[in-house]
């Protein structure tokens, strides 16, 4: 479901503008819709106020928990069912956060992802990946919404650009707390400068070097990293938000001093963050994660350079909770 077919529904049942906006703040803000406040309005049409229950429903079918996975950290991990059976993964982030998904499945194919091994299944509506925002809500305070669950938000840019609408209005998240993650898409530099709700962007790079970044990341496309800063830093100045770079890092593949060179040359002067995120290792891949030690000796340099880098742990690495693990170990358990 799209959130404009939901204001479509809802304007059928005789809503006006202002109506619409009480229902949809009330969905997003995981609200009751059949009972309490918003049921007991009498100003809203009365096939509207008939409707509720059965609307209710059908907002609470788009994402249910099918498991729940805390962490040591604060986080935890959800396994979230689609209206159609098909599985996503959230997570509730330490300090007022959630991480969503935007697809089923993944067509970058980033050769350390879990996510991207069986393609992409499907696209999710933008009122799915406002569903997870709502279920987030239901168990804590979400003050930032981040695109980077399954899925490439580039791929799905028409529902995600929807959902970071009606969340950044309706939904009241504040515009630099809605980040846009992308491993790079010129339609991304288009269309964000373009909406109501400009969110922040983050950039995925993984490496300086262009043939190594292609071979980690086999079907993005082919934007040489220094055009894909130059454009960040276009945006990162228009909106006042500095792009946060990520950079999962992995043991003798990315982590080596050439590639710290790599990061100064770009980002230097750059309105920019570099989140460097040791790698949450999978079974059945061979990488690695460094040492915190290494990884503490990149961020050192970077900051001596002049350069913000942080040091960051994937969430939920002590319950195997890698984007796309939770999914991957619910089908085997399936078959």
């Amino acid at each position: 479901m799209r959130i404009e077919h939901l204001r479509q529904r809802l304007r059928e049942l005789g809503a006006k503008p202002c109506h619409e906006q009480r229902v949809l703040r009330a969905w997003a803000h995981a609200l009751p819709l059949a009972s309490g406040r918003v049921a007991a309005e009498e100003f809203l049409p009365l096939p509207l106020r008939t409707a509720l229950p059965a609307l209710t429903a059908e907002l609470e079918a788009l994402a249910r928990v099918r498991s729940e996975h805390a962490g040591e950290d604060g986080s935890a991990r959800l396994l979230v069912e689609l209206a159609d059976g098909q599985t996503v993964e959230s997570v509730l982030l330490p300090r007022d956060g959630v991480c969503v998904s935007t697809q089923v499945g993944c067509a970058v194919g980033c050769t350390f992802c879990m996510t991207g091994r069986d393609g992409l299944l499907r696209q999710l509506g933008s009122a799915e990946i406002v569903a997870q925002v709502v279920l987030a809500r239901a168990r804590r305070v979400v003050k930032k919404v981040v695109f980077m669950g399954m899925g490439e938000p580039a791929h799905n840019m028409d529902n995600v650009l929807e959902a970071i609408e009606l969340l950044g209005t309706a939904g009241a998240i504040g515009h630099k707390n809605l980040v846009f993650s992308t491993v790079g898409d010129r339609r991304v530099f288009e269309r964000l400068p373009q909406g109501r709700v400009k969110p922040a962007l983050a950039l995925s790079l993984h490496s300086s070097n262009a043939e190594l970044r292609a071979r980690l990341l086999p079907k993005a496309a082919r934007i040489d990293p220094a055009e894909l800063v130059e454009l960040a830093e276009q945006y990162a100045r228009a909106t006042g938000y500095p792009i946060q770079y990520q950079w999962t890092l992995l043991e003798g593949v990315n982590d080596g001093d050439e590639e710290v060179d790599g990061i100064v040359r770009l980002l230097k002067g750059k309105y920019a963050v570099m989140n460097f995120i040791p790698y949450n290792e999978v079974d059945g891949l061979d990488f690695r994660r460094p040492t915190w030690e290494r990884a503490a000796a990149m961020s050192k340099h970077l900051y001596r350079h002049g350069i913000l880098a942080k040091l960051r742990q994937s969430a939920g690495q002590d319950i195997d909770g890698g984007c796309g693990q939770l999914r991957a170990r619910s089908l085997v358990r399936a078959d």
